[in-house]
Protein backbone atom coordinates (compact mmCIF):
# COMPACT_ATOMS: atom_id res chain seq x y z
CA UNK A 1 0.00 0.00 0.00
CA UNK A 2 0.86 3.69 -0.54
CA UNK A 3 3.05 5.27 2.26
CA UNK A 4 2.26 8.72 3.91
CA UNK A 5 2.87 11.67 2.19
CA UNK A 6 5.15 12.66 5.40
CA UNK A 7 7.18 9.36 4.62
CA UNK A 8 7.55 10.49 0.67
CA UNK A 9 10.00 12.64 0.60
CA UNK A 10 12.18 15.08 3.06
CA UNK A 11 11.77 17.73 0.24
CA UNK A 12 8.06 17.72 -0.08
CA UNK A 13 5.75 15.83 -2.61
CA UNK A 14 6.72 15.72 -6.10
CA UNK A 15 2.80 17.52 -7.68
CA UNK A 16 2.21 18.05 -11.23
CA UNK A 17 -0.54 20.45 -12.06
CA UNK A 18 -1.76 20.22 -15.34
CA UNK A 19 -3.51 23.79 -17.00
CA UNK A 20 -1.14 25.10 -14.00
CA UNK A 21 -1.38 29.03 -15.46
CA UNK A 22 -4.52 30.51 -14.45
CA UNK A 23 -7.84 29.89 -12.67
CA UNK A 24 -7.95 26.34 -10.61
CA UNK A 25 -4.83 25.05 -11.74
CA UNK A 26 -2.80 28.44 -10.49
CA UNK A 27 -4.46 28.23 -7.07
CA UNK A 28 -4.50 24.86 -6.64
CA UNK A 29 -0.12 24.68 -7.48
CA UNK A 30 -0.12 27.85 -5.35
CA UNK A 31 -1.68 25.46 -2.57
CA UNK A 32 0.71 23.05 -2.78
CA UNK A 33 3.73 25.39 -2.97
CA UNK A 34 2.53 26.98 0.19
CA UNK A 35 2.57 23.06 1.80
CA UNK A 36 6.52 23.08 0.69
CA UNK A 37 6.21 20.87 -2.47
CA UNK A 38 7.66 20.76 -5.48
CA UNK A 39 5.36 21.50 -8.43
CA UNK A 40 5.64 20.65 -11.85
CA UNK A 41 3.14 23.20 -14.10
CA UNK A 42 1.98 21.98 -17.45
CA UNK A 43 0.53 24.17 -19.76
CA UNK A 44 0.40 26.20 -22.87
CA UNK A 45 0.74 29.48 -21.96
CA UNK A 46 4.47 30.62 -21.52
CA UNK A 47 3.39 34.32 -19.79
CA UNK A 48 1.19 32.28 -17.53
CA UNK A 49 3.22 29.80 -16.50
CA UNK A 50 6.05 32.09 -15.93
CA UNK A 51 3.83 34.01 -13.55
CA UNK A 52 3.38 31.08 -11.63
CA UNK A 53 6.79 29.54 -11.02
CA UNK A 54 7.68 33.02 -9.54
CA UNK A 55 4.43 32.59 -7.65
CA UNK A 56 5.04 29.20 -6.32
CA UNK A 57 8.70 29.75 -5.35
CA UNK A 58 7.54 33.16 -3.82
CA UNK A 59 5.34 30.57 -1.61
CA UNK A 60 7.28 28.34 -0.69
CA UNK A 61 7.87 25.49 -3.14
CA UNK A 62 9.94 24.64 -5.98
CA UNK A 63 8.49 24.93 -9.74
CA UNK A 64 9.22 23.37 -12.67
CA UNK A 65 7.87 24.78 -16.24
CA UNK A 66 6.76 21.96 -18.34
CA UNK A 67 5.15 24.23 -21.60
CA UNK A 68 2.54 21.42 -23.28
CA UNK A 69 -0.43 20.55 -25.17
CA UNK A 70 -2.54 17.91 -23.14
CA UNK A 71 -4.11 16.36 -26.17
CA UNK A 72 -0.72 15.56 -27.47
CA UNK A 73 -0.12 12.04 -26.14
CA UNK A 74 3.62 11.33 -26.82
CA UNK A 75 3.87 15.51 -25.51
CA UNK A 76 2.14 14.82 -22.08
CA UNK A 77 4.29 11.19 -22.04
CA UNK A 78 7.64 13.69 -22.40
CA UNK A 79 6.74 15.90 -19.82
CA UNK A 80 5.83 13.60 -17.12
CA UNK A 81 9.15 11.47 -17.72
CA UNK A 82 10.51 15.54 -17.51
CA UNK A 83 8.75 15.77 -14.05
CA UNK A 84 10.16 12.58 -12.89
CA UNK A 85 13.86 13.14 -13.76
CA UNK A 86 13.67 16.07 -12.34
CA UNK A 87 11.98 15.65 -9.15
CA UNK A 88 12.68 11.67 -8.48
CA UNK A 89 9.32 10.45 -9.22
CA UNK A 90 5.39 11.69 -9.46
CA UNK A 91 3.19 11.61 -5.83
CA UNK A 92 0.50 13.61 -7.15
CA UNK A 93 -1.30 14.58 -10.48
CA UNK A 94 -3.98 16.91 -10.84
CA UNK A 95 -5.94 16.72 -13.98
CA UNK A 96 -7.48 19.93 -14.28
CA UNK A 97 -6.54 21.28 -17.86
CA UNK A 98 -9.39 22.12 -20.39
CA UNK A 99 -10.73 24.25 -23.28
CA UNK A 100 -14.70 25.17 -24.39
CA UNK A 101 -16.87 26.74 -26.19
CA UNK A 102 -19.61 29.42 -25.35
CA UNK A 103 -22.78 28.25 -27.89
CA UNK A 104 -25.51 26.42 -28.54
CA UNK A 105 -24.96 22.91 -30.17
CA UNK A 106 -25.38 24.16 -33.11
CA UNK A 107 -23.29 26.39 -33.53
CA UNK A 108 -20.27 24.63 -32.34
CA UNK A 109 -18.03 23.47 -35.69
CA UNK A 110 -17.27 19.79 -36.02
CA UNK A 111 -13.21 20.77 -35.72
CA UNK A 112 -14.17 22.94 -32.46
CA UNK A 113 -16.14 20.26 -30.68
CA UNK A 114 -13.42 17.61 -31.33
CA UNK A 115 -10.94 20.15 -30.29
CA UNK A 116 -12.79 20.43 -26.59
CA UNK A 117 -13.13 17.03 -26.49
CA UNK A 118 -9.18 16.28 -27.33
CA UNK A 119 -8.41 18.83 -24.52
CA UNK A 120 -10.61 18.90 -21.71
CA UNK A 121 -11.36 14.80 -22.11
CA UNK A 122 -8.51 13.34 -23.65
CA UNK A 123 -6.18 15.37 -22.10
CA UNK A 124 -7.02 13.83 -18.62
CA UNK A 125 -6.86 10.32 -20.70
CA UNK A 126 -3.59 10.86 -21.72
CA UNK A 127 -2.35 12.70 -18.13
CA UNK A 128 -3.81 9.96 -16.01
CA UNK A 129 -1.79 7.70 -18.35
CA UNK A 130 1.41 9.61 -17.68
CA UNK A 131 1.30 9.33 -14.28
CA UNK A 132 0.38 6.26 -14.18
CA UNK A 133 3.23 4.72 -16.06
CA UNK A 134 5.56 6.31 -12.44
CA UNK A 135 3.14 5.45 -10.35
CA UNK A 136 2.13 1.58 -10.47
CA UNK A 137 5.99 0.56 -10.58
CA UNK A 138 6.34 2.24 -6.95
CA UNK A 139 2.73 1.07 -5.61
CA UNK A 140 2.05 4.28 -4.59
CA UNK A 141 0.81 8.02 -6.14
CA UNK A 142 -2.49 9.77 -6.35
CA UNK A 143 -4.47 11.10 -9.49
CA UNK A 144 -6.91 13.74 -8.91
CA UNK A 145 -9.25 14.27 -11.87
CA UNK A 146 -10.96 18.30 -11.15
CA UNK A 147 -14.41 17.68 -12.23
CA UNK A 148 -17.75 19.77 -11.46
CA UNK A 149 -20.88 19.63 -10.99
CA UNK A 150 -21.51 19.18 -15.07
CA UNK A 151 -19.53 16.12 -14.87
CA UNK A 152 -23.24 14.80 -14.13
CA UNK A 153 -25.55 17.83 -15.01
CA UNK A 154 -25.35 19.20 -18.61
CA UNK A 155 -26.61 22.74 -19.25
CA UNK A 156 -27.17 24.45 -22.13
CA UNK A 157 -24.37 26.79 -24.48
CA UNK A 158 -21.86 24.02 -23.18
CA UNK A 159 -22.38 20.79 -24.55
CA UNK A 160 -19.13 20.25 -25.66
CA UNK A 161 -17.40 20.96 -22.40
CA UNK A 162 -20.61 18.92 -20.17
CA UNK A 163 -20.01 15.75 -22.49
CA UNK A 164 -16.11 15.73 -21.58
CA UNK A 165 -16.49 15.97 -18.45
CA UNK A 166 -19.45 13.39 -18.60
CA UNK A 167 -17.08 11.13 -20.15
CA UNK A 168 -14.14 12.00 -17.20
CA UNK A 169 -16.29 10.84 -14.65
CA UNK A 170 -17.12 7.11 -16.38
CA UNK A 171 -13.38 6.83 -17.23
CA UNK A 172 -12.34 7.43 -13.71
CA UNK A 173 -14.76 5.17 -12.48
CA UNK A 174 -13.55 2.68 -14.22
CA UNK A 175 -9.92 3.17 -13.64
CA UNK A 176 -10.46 3.26 -9.89
CA UNK A 177 -12.35 0.04 -10.22
CA UNK A 178 -9.73 -1.16 -12.29
CA UNK A 179 -7.21 -0.43 -9.53
CA UNK A 180 -9.34 -1.71 -6.22
CA UNK A 181 -9.00 -4.91 -7.81
CA UNK A 182 -5.70 -4.75 -8.44
CA UNK A 183 -4.75 -4.29 -5.11
CA UNK A 184 -2.62 -1.04 -6.08
CA UNK A 185 -1.59 1.40 -3.58
CA UNK A 186 -2.19 3.86 -6.34
CA UNK A 187 -5.44 5.59 -5.73
CA UNK A 188 -7.84 8.09 -8.07
CA UNK A 189 -10.24 10.93 -6.70
CA UNK A 190 -12.38 13.55 -8.53
CA UNK A 191 -13.55 16.78 -7.60
CA UNK A 192 -16.96 18.19 -8.54
CA UNK A 193 -16.63 21.93 -8.28
CA UNK A 194 -19.60 24.40 -8.64
CA UNK A 195 -19.30 27.83 -10.65
CA UNK A 196 -15.86 29.49 -9.93
CA UNK A 197 -14.41 33.14 -10.59
CA UNK A 198 -11.46 32.21 -12.70
CA UNK A 199 -9.98 33.63 -16.14
CA UNK A 200 -11.91 31.60 -18.67
CA UNK A 201 -14.93 33.32 -18.53
CA UNK A 202 -12.92 35.97 -20.76
CA UNK A 203 -10.94 33.39 -22.72
CA UNK A 204 -13.53 30.64 -23.42
CA UNK A 205 -14.60 31.10 -27.38
CA UNK A 206 -18.10 32.36 -27.31
CA UNK A 207 -20.83 33.10 -29.92
CA UNK A 208 -23.37 34.42 -27.63
CA UNK A 209 -24.58 38.29 -27.94
CA UNK A 210 -23.41 38.81 -24.07
CA UNK A 211 -20.34 37.96 -22.32
CA UNK A 212 -19.69 34.59 -20.59
CA UNK A 213 -20.22 34.38 -16.82
CA UNK A 214 -20.26 31.45 -14.54
CA UNK A 215 -23.96 31.18 -12.61
CA UNK A 216 -24.61 32.04 -9.14
CA UNK A 217 -23.40 31.52 -6.74
CA UNK A 218 -19.49 32.15 -7.58
CA UNK A 219 -16.80 30.71 -5.56
CA UNK A 220 -13.02 31.88 -5.43
CA UNK A 221 -10.49 29.21 -6.80
CA UNK A 222 -8.73 29.50 -3.82
CA UNK A 223 -12.12 26.93 -2.37
CA UNK A 224 -11.39 24.73 -4.90
CA UNK A 225 -7.54 24.59 -4.42
CA UNK A 226 -8.08 23.53 -0.60
CA UNK A 227 -10.48 20.96 -1.50
CA UNK A 228 -7.99 19.28 -4.31
CA UNK A 229 -5.45 19.51 -2.12
CA UNK A 230 -7.09 17.81 0.49
CA UNK A 231 -8.39 15.18 -1.88
CA UNK A 232 -4.99 14.44 -3.25
CA UNK A 233 -3.85 13.51 0.73
CA UNK A 234 -7.04 11.31 1.27
CA UNK A 235 -7.28 9.48 -2.50
CA UNK A 236 -9.64 6.47 -0.61
CA UNK A 237 -12.54 8.51 -0.92
CA UNK A 238 -13.74 8.01 -4.52
CA UNK A 239 -15.74 11.42 -4.75
CA UNK A 240 -15.72 15.68 -3.61
CA UNK A 241 -18.16 17.40 -4.13
CA UNK A 242 -17.33 21.20 -3.67
CA UNK A 243 -20.48 24.44 -2.60
CA UNK A 244 -23.19 23.94 -1.64
CA UNK A 245 -24.58 24.81 -5.47
CA UNK A 246 -23.12 21.40 -6.34
CA UNK A 247 -24.68 19.28 -3.63
CA UNK A 248 -28.20 20.95 -4.66
CA UNK A 249 -27.46 20.56 -8.22
CA UNK A 250 -26.46 16.93 -8.33
CA UNK A 251 -29.40 15.72 -5.78
CA UNK A 252 -32.10 17.64 -7.61
CA UNK A 253 -30.75 16.29 -11.01
CA UNK A 254 -31.34 12.58 -9.15
CA UNK A 255 -34.39 13.04 -7.85
CA UNK A 256 -36.06 15.52 -10.84
CA UNK A 257 -33.69 15.66 -13.58
CA UNK A 258 -37.39 16.46 -16.05
CA UNK A 259 -37.95 19.52 -13.92
CA UNK A 260 -34.57 20.59 -13.80
CA UNK A 261 -34.01 20.37 -17.81
CA UNK A 262 -37.23 22.72 -17.92
CA UNK A 263 -35.55 25.12 -15.16
CA UNK A 264 -32.52 25.00 -16.60
CA UNK A 265 -34.01 25.81 -20.68
CA UNK A 266 -36.18 28.80 -19.13
CA UNK A 267 -32.94 30.40 -16.97
CA UNK A 268 -29.29 29.06 -17.98
CA UNK A 269 -29.64 30.93 -20.64
CA UNK A 270 -29.57 34.47 -19.20
CA UNK A 271 -27.59 33.14 -15.95
CA UNK A 272 -24.46 32.55 -18.42
CA UNK A 273 -24.21 36.10 -20.10
CA UNK A 274 -24.07 39.56 -18.76
CA UNK A 275 -24.84 42.80 -20.00
CA UNK A 276 -21.45 43.21 -21.70
CA UNK A 277 -21.09 42.14 -25.70
CA UNK A 278 -20.01 39.11 -26.06
CA UNK A 279 -18.39 37.50 -28.97
CA UNK A 280 -14.88 36.54 -27.24
CA UNK A 281 -12.15 35.18 -30.05
CA UNK A 282 -11.09 32.11 -26.93
CA UNK A 283 -8.42 30.09 -26.10
CA UNK A 284 -9.30 27.41 -27.84
CA UNK A 285 -6.51 26.76 -30.79
CA UNK A 286 -3.62 28.90 -29.06
CA UNK A 287 -3.69 29.99 -25.37
CA UNK A 288 -4.43 33.46 -24.20
CA UNK A 289 -1.79 33.56 -22.54
CA UNK A 290 0.68 32.99 -24.90
CA UNK A 291 3.61 34.91 -26.59
CA UNK A 292 1.96 37.70 -27.34
CA UNK A 293 -0.68 37.48 -24.65
CA UNK A 294 -0.37 38.20 -21.10
CA UNK A 295 -0.76 36.70 -17.42
CA UNK A 296 -4.63 36.17 -16.11
CA UNK A 297 -3.86 34.94 -13.06
CA UNK A 298 -6.22 32.76 -10.88
CA UNK A 299 -9.01 35.24 -10.38
CA UNK A 300 -11.58 36.22 -13.03
CA UNK A 301 -13.87 39.26 -12.96
CA UNK A 302 -16.32 38.05 -10.72
CA UNK A 303 -14.46 39.08 -6.92
CA UNK A 304 -16.68 41.27 -6.07
CA UNK A 305 -19.53 38.09 -5.59
CA UNK A 306 -17.12 35.40 -5.26
CA UNK A 307 -17.56 33.49 -2.11
CA UNK A 308 -14.43 33.10 -0.31
CA UNK A 309 -15.70 29.73 1.75
CA UNK A 310 -17.86 27.41 1.42
CA UNK A 311 -19.17 25.47 4.70
CA UNK A 312 -19.95 22.65 2.60
CA UNK A 313 -16.90 22.44 1.28
CA UNK A 314 -14.87 22.20 5.41
CA UNK A 315 -17.48 19.34 6.08
CA UNK A 316 -16.52 17.62 3.00
CA UNK A 317 -13.53 17.71 3.92
CA UNK A 318 -13.61 17.51 7.57
CA UNK A 319 -16.50 14.84 7.81
CA UNK A 320 -15.19 12.42 10.41
CA UNK A 321 -14.94 15.34 12.72
CA UNK A 322 -17.97 16.73 11.87
CA UNK A 323 -19.75 13.11 12.33
CA UNK A 324 -18.07 12.89 15.75
CA UNK A 325 -19.01 16.42 16.80
CA UNK A 326 -22.58 15.55 16.03
CA UNK A 327 -22.21 11.78 18.17
CA UNK A 328 -20.75 13.84 20.48
CA UNK A 329 -23.64 16.06 20.64
CA UNK A 330 -26.64 13.79 20.38
CA UNK A 331 -24.62 11.73 23.64
CA UNK A 332 -24.81 15.20 25.96
CA UNK A 333 -28.52 15.76 24.95
CA UNK A 334 -29.01 11.97 25.84
CA UNK A 335 -27.11 12.10 28.82
CA UNK A 336 -28.32 15.22 29.99
CA UNK A 337 -32.30 13.63 29.15
CA UNK A 338 -31.38 10.90 31.38
CA UNK A 339 -30.36 12.59 33.93
CA UNK A 340 -33.17 14.93 34.09
CA UNK A 341 -35.41 12.01 34.26
CA UNK A 342 -33.50 10.78 37.06
CA UNK A 343 -33.96 13.87 39.31
CA UNK A 344 -36.28 13.64 41.65
CA UNK A 345 -39.61 16.13 41.59
CA UNK A 346 -39.47 19.06 43.27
Amino acid sequence: MGRPWSALSRHGRAVVVTGASGGVGRATALAFAARGDRVALLARGREGLAAAADEVQRAGGEALVVPVDMSDAKAVDDAAQKVADTFGGIDVWVNNAFTGVFASFTDITPDEFRRVTEVTYLGYVFGTRAALRHMLPRDRGTVVQVGSALAYRGIPLQSAYCGAKHAIQGFNESLRCELLHAGSGVRTTMVQLPAVNTPQFDWVLSRMPGRARPVAPVYQPEVAARAIVHAAAHGRRREYWVGGSTVATLLANAVAPGLLDRYLARNAFEAQQDGAAGGAVGNLWSPADGPHGRDFGAHGRFDEESLPGSSQEWLSRNRGRAGAALLAGAGALTARAVWRRGRPSP
